[in-house]
C-alpha cells in the first residue's frame, strides 16, 4: 500500500481485528454483486469505500424515477441510464482505485458461471426466486461464499451460505425451489426506504468479514428484521441432507 492508501483506509487499519493484512485482502478481492437496486446500491458503495479491489455489478435494468426513493447510488440526472453504468460512475467518484465491471446483462446461467468463478464473495441482491436459486446453484458448483439479502415492505432478512464448508446450508436448504407462482415485489407492495440500506450495508459487512476471515459470519443463521417495530430475530438453519441443490454435490 502507498501513503495515500494508508491514509484512506486508516480507520480499518487501526482496528486490531483488521489491520494492514485485512486491508490488503480487501484490495486483492473481487466481489460480485448481482442486482444493482435497493440492496446492491449501499452494498456497492460501502465495498468501494472499503477498498475492495474489483467490483462486478450485474443488472440489465435502467434507472427509473421510482428507484430514487431507495436506490441511493443513483440521482435524478441518471434516470434513463443503464443502472450498472450510472453505478460505475458513482463508485469512480467515491474511490477511483476500485475497478468496476459494469455488466448490463441478465444474470443467466452463462453469465453467472463465468463471473461467480472469478469472485471472492458473491452478493445476491436480486428480487426473484428463480434467479436466487440459479445464483445459489452456481455458488455451490464453484464453492463460493454467498451473502443473500432480501427486503419487502418493512421486513428484511440476511444470511450467508459459505459453500466452501461441507456443513454449510445453501439457499435451497432454507427456501426449497417451488413451482412458479406470483411473487411479491416492491414495485407492487412497496418497501420502506431505509430497510434496503440496512440489509445492503449488512451484506457489505458480511462480505468484508468473510474476506478478512474475522469475526463470526451468518453461516447457519438467518437474521430477520421487522423495521416497523425495529425488532431483530435470529434463527438457526441447518444443511438439509435431502436438499435438491447441494446434497449430491457437497
Amino acid at each position: 500500500m502507498n501513503d495515500e492508501q494508508l491514509l484512506r483506509y486508516s480507520r480499518h487499519i487501526f482496528l486490531d481485528e483488521l489491520g494492514i493484512e485485512a486491508q490488503q485482502l480487501f484490495l486483492d478481492a473481487h466481489v460480485l454483486i448481482i442486482g444493482a437496486g435497493g440492496l446492491g446500491s449501499p452494498a456497492a458503495l460501502y465495498l468501494a469505500a472499503a477498498g475492495i479491489g474489483t467490483l462486478t455489478l450485474v443488472d440489465a435494468d435502467t434507472v427509473d424515477l421510482a428507484n430514487l426513493q431507495r436506490q441511493i447510488i443513483y440521482t435524478t440526472e441518471t434516470v434513463g441510464q443503464a443502472k450498472v453504468s450510472a453505478a460505475r460512475a458513482a463508485l469512480a467518484r467515491l474511490n477511483p482505485e476500485v475497478q468496476v465491471n459494469a455488466l448490463a446483462l441478465y444474470a443467466d446461467a452463462v453469465v453467472l458461471d463465468e463471473w461467480v468463478a472469478r469472485a471472492s464473495v458473491v452478493l445476491d441482491c436480486t428480487d426473484n426466486f428463480a434467479t436466487r436459486h440459479l445464483i445459489n446453484q452456481t455458488c455451490i458448483t464453484h464453492r463460493k461464499p454467498l451473502v443473500s439479502g432480501a427486503a419487502l415492505r418493512f421486513d428484511g432478512q440476511i444470511s450467508t451460505f459459505d459453500l466452501r464448508l461441507a456443513d454449510s446450508p445453501c439457499y435451497a436448504c432454507l427456501f426449497p425451489p417451488a413451482p412458479a407462482s406470483a411473487e411479491m415485489s416492491c414495485s407492487r407492495t412497496g418497501v420502506f426506504a431505509p430497510l434496503v440500506g440496512i440489509i445492503g450495508s449488512m451484506q457489505a459487512a458480511e462480505a468484508l468479514r468473510l474476506i478478512a476471515q474475522t469475526g463470526t459470519s451468518l453461516t447457519g443463521r438467518l437474521l430477520l428484521l421487522d423495521a416497523l417495530q425495529m425488532n431483530w430475530r435470529s434463527l438457526q438453519i441447518a444443511r438439509q441432507p435431502d436438499c435438491s441443490a447441494c446434497s449430491a454435490i457437497i
